[in-house]
């Protein structure tokens, strides 16, 4: 049987009691300062709105930055006015994405995979690329010899037309 000691809290539990601090420091604070009043109430509804995945006003970050801009405030009145709001903010998300030890170990040894298969990978790479420049040079000779060849071919194809005028007379056969 699960007690709510051993449940991990929820995104919604997360949310209800962002919204219960805000309230409860909206009626500490009273009505002496309204203004701040307002940013409380304005940075525990985004905390809510972020926590449960709804943003209206951000990218839905769990970030300070996404809660200044859901909230509608600059983020220094996070960082320096209202930091107890912030450090609530940092629990809750915390508290909120809980990792369980063996995921961080199948994640660690799946980098180290990737990062083995990486090295792999390039080395393969540069041995291809050894092997490219290898062909290119056998090609680069194979284009000389070519040429070479072309050239000897003409230079024996005008000298056997060159001969083809004259006779050959020990072709002849000789009649007995």
């Amino acid at each position: 049987m699960n007690t709510p000691a051993t449940v991990a809290p929820g995104p919604r539990d997360g949310a209800a009691l962002a919204q219960l601090v805000g309230e409860a420091l909206t009626h500490a604070q009273g009505h002496a300062d309204t203004e701040d009043a307002a940013e409380i109430r304005a940075i525990t509804n985004a905390m809510v709105r972020l926590l449960i995945g709804a943003p209206l006003h951000s990218d839905g970050k769990l970030t300070i930055v996404s809660l200044a801009t859901e909230s509608g405030l600059r983020r220094n009145k996070l960082t320096h006015k209202h930091t107890g709001l912030k450090d609530l903010f940092y629990a809750l998300v915390k508290a909120r994405t809980p990792v369980p030890e063996a995921l961080l170990d199948s994640a660690r040894a799946r980098a180290a995979k990737q990062q083995e298969d990486l090295a792999r990978v390039r080395a393969e790479r540069d041995d291809l690329r050894g092997q490219m420049q290898l062909l290119a040079r056998i090609v680069h000779v194979l284009e000389i010899e070519n040429s070479k060849l072309k050239e000897t071919n003409a230079a024996l194809g005008q000298q056997v037309a060159a001969q083809a005028s004259v006779p050959d007379l020990t072709r002849r056969r000789r009649r007995p």
